[in-house]
């Protein structure tokens, strides 16, 4: 077989056991060696097929009038409807052909596709296919935000933003690296590929092919960054399209992908990866990233609370041009509290442990991923006004040789996802000890985000609380597509003399079991002077 369509034959070419026409006087198959080959030298892209010898007349096939069947595993048949000019009335006329093994009958109808395409979007896009005119994806979510969302992923400058962020870029390349063995002579497929800088990072690890699929115009961008890098880019095909639509000619041995969004699940890629997941990999297949967590905990932070309600008092105007704003308080009151804030923060504002939720990508089904529901229970280490509920996520490339986390924890090196803190409109008070319990529950919408509904409460402290009774309890909704973006870094609170820098466990290096996965106790508990340090901390505030 010739090279990908873009190069200069502009050509691609198949062996063929034979070929024969699907017609009322057509003799039986020829047993004699035959070539289809693809081509738009013409202008339009056509299928040609000859009879060896090639003097022999070839028959050709327009590709915009034509489907491709399977007959079985080795025999197809390939059908073109239209009309003649030169006639009155429309025709149809099929050719059947027969390949030298299961595979390279793959192959074929994977080029015919990508040909097809090409056709279908009048012009030349190299290795691009779509089966459907409308997929899953379309059907969930709106084509404004999916507009806004190929778009933005499309340009370079958010692509560096993303390359320049080491902790996220670092961690791939190591994960993938250290792994070589998982890597070595596989099949891989990146899911959302973008710069396709992880397709390199594959073939760098010895990867037999990469398929790199990717929907916005940064498959171009992509394509280039490959081309100019041939001793590895040979390896790799971009293929421009969504995962829910192309088709590709074998199956995965890894899927490579970076679909994690803020709070994990903000932008809906986990269920491309999923999709990816049912209809490419292998059965022992592996998955770069394998697991995700969400990490939560509440938080106290007088400073942000302060800061969002102070956003309304615009509205508080009684004569503003001569008109009262003081009808609208309330509701832009209500509507800063319903974005979810995006920046990193001081990890001593944490008033609790934190508990994770466990989302396995080699199990959960996308279904699953619609809606999201945490039940939350916290033991309060300090006395404190609790100001909502602090989010963040890490996730594990479970390599055969090396397991290695990237971590998007408060105090760890910041990436481009920060943190995530829901703020309650109405804060609670909690003592040292109390019980908070609550919800946080998570209905995915179709701007590829979620509404999150969060409720927090505090238990009845002190005599009587053995008879049970919630004593406070506070409430919000957010809109995970619509954060304030709060992009400083985090405050310098004064330590007392006794204070000791508050200690994170390191998840780098964690071998993980499945029970780990299961147990909260994974993460680092308090210290026992921790009610102290950070009533102390709330003093200074």
């Amino acid at each position: 077989m010739e090279g990908p369509i873009g190069q200069k034959q502009q050509q691609q070419e198949f062996a063929l056991v034979s070929v024969s026409e699907l017609s009322s006087s057509s003799s039986a198959s020829s047993s004699e060696p035959a070539v289809a080959r693809f081509c738009s030298d013409s202008g339009v892209a056509e299928l040609r097929f000859h009879k060896e010898p090639e003097s022999i007349a070839a028959k050709n096939v327009n590709l915009r009038i034509s489907q491709l069947f399977k007959l079985g595993p080795v025999r197809s048949v390939c059908i073109s409807e239209g009309s003649d000019a030169s006639k009155e009335t429309s025709y149809t006329s099929g050719v059947t052909v027969e390949f030298r093994n299961e595979e390279e009958s793959r192959a074929f109808h994977f080029a015919f596709e990508q040909w097809k395409n090409e056709v279908i979007q009048g012009n030349q896009l190299p290795n691009g296919t779509v089966l459907d005119a409308r997929s899953k994806f379309d059907d969930k979510i709106e084509p404004s935000s999916a507009k806004m969302y190929f778009h933005y992923y499309g340009q370079l400058l958010h692509q560096q933003n993303m390359l320049q962020d080491y902790v996220r870029t670092g961690t791939y390349y190591a994960a993938v690296l250290e792994n070589r063995s998982d890597f070595t002579g596989r099949v891989v497929v990146d899911v959302g590929a973008g710069s396709g800088i992880l397709s390199l990072f594959a073939v760098q690890a010895g990867a037999k092919h990469v398929y790199a699929v990717e929907a916005s115009e940064m498959a171009e961008y992509a394509r280039k960054l490959i081309a100019g890098n041939p001793s590895l880019g040979q390896r790799i095909t971009v293929v421009k399209g969504k995962i829910e639509e192309v088709e590709l000619p074998e199956k995965a041995d890894i899927l490579i992908s970076e679909p994690m969004g803020t709070l994990l699940v903000n932008e809906r890629m986990l269920e491309s990866y999923v999709i990816a997941r049912d209809r490419f990999l292998t059965p022992n297949g592996k998955m770069f990233p394998t697991i995700g967590r969400m990490h939560m905990a509440p938080f106290s932070d007088e400073y942000l609370f302060i800061e969002i309600a102070n956003k309304a008092l615009f509205w508080q105007q009684r004569n503003y041009y001569g008109v009262d704003l003081k009808p609208l308080h309330g509701s832009a009151f209500q509507g800063y509290f319903s974005q979810p804030v995006v920046d990193a923060f001081d990890p001593r504002l944490l008033v609790a442990p934190p508990i994770f939720h466990v989302i396995d990508f080699m199990k959960v089904k996308e279904e699953e991923l619609y809606e999201i529901d945490i039940p939350l229970r916290f033991i309060s280490s300090v006395g404190a006004r609790v100001h909502g509920l602090a989010c963040w996520f890490d996730v594990l490339f479970d390599g055969s040789t090396v397991q290695r986390w990237l971590t998007t924890a408060p105090g760890a090196p910041t990436t481009h996802w920060y943190q995530l803190r829901c703020v309650l409109s109405q804060p609670i008070y909690v003592m040292a000890g109390q019980e908070i319990t609550g919800r946080l529950h998570m209905t995915a919408h179709n701007a590829q985000s979620y509404t999150i509904y969060l409720t927090l409460s505090a238990k009845m402290w002190g005599p009587g609380a053995e008879q049970g009774g919630i004593l406070q309890a506070s409430s919000c909704k957010l809109d995970l597509k619509e954060p304030y973006y709060r992009m400083s870094q985090p405050q310098a609170y004064p330590l007392a003399q006794d204070q000791q820098p508050h200690q994170l466990i390191s998840t780098q290096d964690i071998q993980i079991s499945s029970q780990d996965l299961e147990e909260p106790e994974l993460m680092q508990q308090p210290s026992p002077n921790s009610g102290a340090q950070l009533n102390s901390m709330m003093e200074n505030i």
